[in-house]
């Protein structure tokens, strides 16, 4: 005797084995035994053999047409036996059952199962609307598939053209279009990118990546409204200075500049002045509210995305022949020693006599012109004792750390000759030494001031953002620790408070502990043990590395184009490990397959045998080791 069962919503036949009361014991046709509840069973028969039973029922139910059943089947609940009988128009045999049961059960809109082998036909109105469904999902279905096809051919649907661009970042995966795009791409075996630039959604990488940019990160466009300025710091002191400011040509928030005098033979008066927007940007306004949200300007070859509205920028940036409120550090020391004999923090406004510009003057400024006093070098009555004194501070500094700074690697600007979102425009790479006696200048005196704000900070107890660097580490906190590779007790970021929020916050502190000294914690915009500073470190550093892997991807872009404009074919590299390699000629870091086992720093020359814009990399071969 055999018996047709359920196991998990699957029909099954089997040979009995033996039977109890509630259960029975069956043999497959392989000769598994397995344990069935009597309530799973259907009915059971002699013929035919299991293993032919569904097979044949298979064929029958596929010729048993759902809506004449529906139109023959009573309007109330019935049994899959009792209609097979009516319906055959005798005894039905087992194959004739299973056939009926599996039709019905293949018939969800027709009839509703209400137990085992036990139906209900859906009422007439419930019946159309779900034969309305399905119609209108099959209908679906080739509409999806006619746009796959479409995709796969190379074609983009009309359908489709809207919200193409979403596929990337943000898309709808319960739509159409999705699926359809989705199933092209599966097809093609391509990426996601290509098939959309093959479809012409982008012109190009460079489009592509920038729109995808701006599109998550900046939705309502980059530009803030118009804002109005004020007056602000009008009422402070001029300061009697002669300062200069060095940047890029492209650079146009000036936060810095420096001045010096010289009351003796042996001292020297440097001031370090740093515009100060703090005054118009007090805490939880909506001028903060604006440059929190954003936390850093947004850097890209060709362009750049403020962090604050314009029309505030050029309010504080230094620029030449305005008088501008500034915070200033002093800093008094001897001229043969370096050593540091008072500093001084104040508010006051100055007027920078020029903007100096590295393109323009960085090239005739040399260490040793600098050193000889009879050589010829623009601005010398400025340059010279800062220069000796900026020696002074580095000399400090390598000795707390125990050897030489290690800064003579080339730096490179980017500078387009046209739009910065046109792949044609032409792009210049201006190399530059970090170690130049005007890029250590500067650097030199934002380090002094940095560490010397950092502890003015710590002395008051006014909580500030430092940045600390221990055990090759470096993070953000709220405590003074010290920066191991600056070789600083403590350091800040507050030299760059147009540019960075963190800067801007701290600026405010600063602002606070020079004007109310040993109740500056009191009076600061943030108090000790404030959560508010403790979350903003954290979403500062957040979004800050998400600016600078963008800037980095797109410099990595322009690197490429660069390469190819300039028709190379083959150029020379360094190796920094293993099948990692750095371009001489240009910043780009690579890798190369199959590349020997080289030491760190061996100059090597390589093929270049093509380009990806879209995956920002270059392919190369070994040609030989130099």
């Amino acid at each position: 005797m055999h018996v047709l069962y359920e196991d998990a919503g699957k029909l099954k036949a089997e040979t009995i084995f033996s039977e109890a009361d509630t259960s029975l014991q069956v043999e497959s046709v392989s000769g598994k035994r397995s344990k069935i509840k009597r309530n799973n069973v259907l009915f059971t028969f002699e013929q035919p053999a299991p293993d032919t039973l569904l097979p044949s029922a298979e064929a029958l139910a596929a010729t048993l047409e759902p809506d004449f059943l529906w139109e023959f089947a009573p309007q109330e609940e019935f049994e899959a036996a009792a209609l097979a009988e009516d319906y055959f128009g005798h005894a039905p045999d087992a194959v004739e059952k299973t056939a009926l049961i599996l039709a019905l059960s293949a018939a969800p809109a027709y009839f509703h199962r209400r137990g085992r082998g036990t139906y209900r036909p859906a009422p007439p109105d419930i019946l159309q609307a779900a034969l309305a469904a399905i119609e209108k999902k099959r209908l679906q279905a080739e509409q999806q598939q006619q746009w796959t096809d479409a995709l796969v051919a190379g074609q983009l649907p009309e359908a489709l053209r809207s919200v193409a661009r979403t596929f990337l970042d943000q898309p709808d995966k319960n739509t159409l279009e999705w699926k359809a795009f989705d199933a092209a791409i599966q097809q093609l075996g391509a990426s996601p990118e290509k098939l959309l630039l093959s479809l012409g959604v982008w012109p190009d990488p460079l489009t592509m990546m920038r729109e995808r940019f701006l599109a998550t990160h900046f939705p309502k466009g980059t530009e803030w409204p118009p804002v109005a300025v004020e007056p602000w710091g009008a009422e402070l002191p001029q300061a009697d200075v002669e300062a200069y400011s060095v940047d890029d040509s492209s650079t146009t928030e000036i936060d810095d500049a420096l001045s010096v005098t010289l009351p003796d033979d042996d001292t020297l008066r440097v001031g370090i002045h740093i515009a100060v927007p703090a005054l118009a940007i007090p805490r939880g306004s909506a001028f903060d509210d604006m440059a929190r949200s954003r936390m850093s300007t947004v850097y890209m070859p060709g362009d750049k995305i403020p962090m604050l509205p314009r029309e505030l920028i050029a309010a504080f940036s230094l620029d030449e022949g305005q008088w501008r409120p500034a915070l200033s550090l002093y800093v008094t020391a001897r001229r043969h020693d370096g050593e540091i004999l008072s500093t001084d923090t104040r508010l006051e406004r100055i007027r920078v006599t020029t903007n100096l510009r590295h393109d323009h003057i960085g090239g005739s400024i040399t260490a040793e012109a600098l050193a000889d006093p009879d050589a010829e070098v623009p601005y010398a009555h400025w340059l010279r004792p800062l220069w000796e004194f900026a020696q002074h501070l580095s000399a400090a500094r390598d000795q707390a750390r125990g050897k030489p700074e290690n800064n003579d690697r080339v730096e490179y600007s980017f500078e387009l000759d046209g739009p910065a979102d046109d792949p044609d425009s032409i792009i210049r790479l201006i190399p530059r030494q970090r170690n130049a006696p005007l890029e250590r200048l500067v650097a030199e005196y934002m380090i002094l001031t940095n560490t010397q704000w950092g502890a003015l900070l710590a002395r008051h107890g006014v909580p500030g953002i430092y940045r600390s660097q221990q055990m090759g580490r470096t993070r953000m906190s709220t405590q003074a620790l010290p920066h191991e590779s600056i070789a600083v007790p403590q350091y800040i970021w507050s030299t760059s408070p147009l540019r960075r929020y963190v800067d801007l916050i701290n600026q405010g502190q600063i602002l606070a502990a020079a004007e109310h000294g040993v109740s500056a914690r009191l009076a600061a915009p943030f108090k000790p043990k404030d959560a508010d500073l403790y979350a903003l470190i954290g979403a500062f550093d957040s979004q800050y590395t998400l600016w600078g892997e963008f800037q980095s991807s797109m410099e990595r872009y322009w690197c490429i184009r660069w390469l190819q404009q300039q028709g190379l074919k083959e150029v020379r590299a360094h190796v920094l490990r293993e099948n990692l390699v750095r371009l001489a000629c240009a910043p780009l870091v690579t890798r190369i397959n199959g590349l020997p086992a080289f030491d760190r720093g061996q100059e090597i020359m390589l093929d270049i045998l093509g380009y990806d814009d879209l995956g920002l990399d270059i392919e190369c071969r070994l040609r030989e080791a130099l």
